[in-house]
């Protein structure tokens, strides 16, 4: 249509010539000696060129407008170009392909789109999008643009993105590190949260970087609402109920949800030998320390007050295990003699324990800004964060045995996480989707 109005012709100038002519922001380009073509001969060279008889980059369509605009985009836009290669649904049907700026308005008014959402930097792109529109005389689609969605700690160039891929940086592009949705979904993310976080940054027209401490309140505030808690222990410390009786399995009601009354209760078992977080006991503890030490109190979740009376020791002066004693009377929240502690520590059953292999992430990158080289930094590579994975083992209780993936749980005490693709009823493997405090933020302060 453009061609028999007299508005596209095609061009023989390589592409490096086109360049050329097109000339600077002050200067106007030169017109391409091809440019006056007849109707009828750029009727029949571009019939040519769709039938595949010109090699790559021999001729390209291009657009008639005015080669002194002020808007370089204007100075006669490529249209199509010959590609002689396999299309990954068309096959070798086509050997011209259209141009982005060409095919943009025309696939948005074929799906009759109203409002085509673009980033900022396509800003200078809309006249253009509205000229070939106008020519066409289709439905009028309009362009509006926004801001990019940029985070800390996290980088948005689908460039980069793949090279992080092709190096092995990450695992692919579903890795729970990457800003994708298939990523986000598989570290666990919600779509509410996804939802929720969007409506909080809004659309600007301005660019501007969210702190990912925002996205993670996101997804914090929807799970502590849906996820069901269970109890693991990822840095464990063996620990022996003494006067508990040999071979003795009791089952403890725990609540699965505290913010909704409707997701029920469950059984978790209770043995003489239990697993606690090494981070829970301290030897020589500071004042207002709550949780387990020598000749302390703590109340073990959903179960019994604990006193450490025994600490045992390796040869090495390591601390491999407790000898602890419980109070009998104390199992539904009271205790013997009406006594009362402030520490409150999670716990599994040794016996009972679940293994599995637990996946933490942290952020990408070790800075804000992953393309920050002011320390001394030649690329974003050298801003690569090599504790955004650690993996460590974790005993689990065992209702989380049977974890369907897509089903994000509370770890009590730890974090929200959810079983991973890799996981198999032999090797359970689980994300960790965010902390339950923003540790990270604390950790670099």
């Amino acid at each position: 249509m453009l061609i028999k109005k007299g508005l596209a012709y095609v061009d023989d100038q390589t592409q490096e010539e086109i360049r050329l002519n097109r000339g600077t922001v002050s200067e106007p380009g030169k017109p391409s000696p091809w440019r006056d073509r007849s109707v009828e001969e750029n009727l029949d060279l571009f019939e040519r060129m769709r039938a595949g008889e010109f090699e790559d980059g021999a001729k390209v369509l291009r657009a008639k407008i005015d080669m002194a605009q002020p808007n370089m985009l204007f100075r006669d836009p490529i249209m199509y170009r010959i590609l002689h290669t396999e299309h990954h649904r068309t096959g070798n049907k086509w050997c011209i392909y259209p141009m982005y700026d060409y095919a943009h308005g025309q696939s948005d008014s074929i799906e009759q789109i109203s409002h085509s959402s673009c980033t900022l930097e396509f800003d200078v792109h809309r006249p253009l999008y509205d000229w070939f529109i106008e020519a066409l005389e289709i439905y009028p689609s309009h362009q509006y643009e926004f801001a990019r969605l940029n985070l800390t700690y996290t980088m948005m160039s689908k460039r980069n993105l793949l090279k992080l891929v092709q190096e092995g940086a990450v695992s692919g592009w579903d890795d729970p590190r990457m800003p994708t949705i298939c990523a986000l979904r598989r570290k666990g993310y919600t779509p509410a949260s996804v939802r929720a976080f969007a409506e909080m940054v809004g659309v600007a027209k301005r660019d501007n970087v969210i702190d990912l401490g925002k996205m993670e309140y996101c997804v914090r505030e929807d799970l502590n609402k849906v996820a069901e808690r269970r109890m693991a222990v990822l840095n464990p410390l063996k620990v022996v109920i003494t006067n508990w009786e040999e071979g003795k399995v009791e089952m403890r009601k725990a609540v699965n949800n505290p913010e909704n009354e409707e997701a029920g209760m469950r059984e978790v078992p209770f043995s003489k030998v239990l697993y606690i977080e090494r981070d829970d006991f301290m030897e020589n503890p500071p004042k207002k320390y709550f949780r387990l030490s020598p000749g302390n109190e703590v109340r073990l979740r959903y179960s019994y007050l604990i006193k450490c009376d025994e600490v045992i020791k390796d040869e090495e002066g390591n601390i491999v295990e407790l000898h602890c004693s419980y109070d009998p009377m104390s199992g539904e929240g009271s205790s013997s003699d009406g006594r009362r502690v402030k520490g409150v520590i999670h716990w599994v059953s040794a016996e009972h324990a679940v293994e599995a292999e637990v996946r933490l992430y942290n952020p990408l990158f070790k800075t804000e800004d992953p393309y920050d080289t002011s320390e001394g930094q030649t690329s974003w590579q050298d801003n690569l964060n090599p504790e955004s994975l650690v993996v460590t083992k974790g005993y689990l209780e065992p209702a989380l045995k049977d974890a369907p993936i897509g089903t994000t749980y509370q770890f009590e005490r730890v974090g929200y996480f959810c079983p991973d693709t890799d996981s198999t009823a032999e090797h359970l493997v689980f994300n960790r989707t965010v902390t339950l405090k923003d540790s990270w933020a604390k950790i670099n302060k």
